[in-house]
């Protein structure tokens, strides 16, 4: 995976930059992004604070956890009902 070039912190003090009424155009040109990328964190992190945002990451990281547990454990299950339908 990528690094990231901007921390979370950054993302969300250009965001506000932006929302105390620095226009946008301004605001890319000084952070070095372009407009695509300003408006995709816009959608992404529109209203939320640094430890949000952290929580919200770590919430989809577990969830990832959990949905690749219950795939083996589905497989483990399906596995286990063909053996015992099997006649010995």
């Amino acid at each position: 995976m990528r690094k990231r070039r901007f921390s979370v912190e950054q993302m969300i003090g250009v965001l506000k930059q932006a929302q105390v009424g620095v226009p946008v155009a301004e605001v890319i040109r000084k952070a070095g992004i372009s407009e695509q990328t300003f408006y995709r964190w816009k959608a992404k992190y529109a209203g939320l604070e640094v430890d949000e945002v952290r929580k919200m990451a770590q919430l989809q990281e577990e969830n990832l956890r959990l949905k690749q547990l219950v795939a083996e454990l589905t497989l483990d299950k399906t596995m286990l009902q063909d053996v015992l339908s099997k006649k010995w």
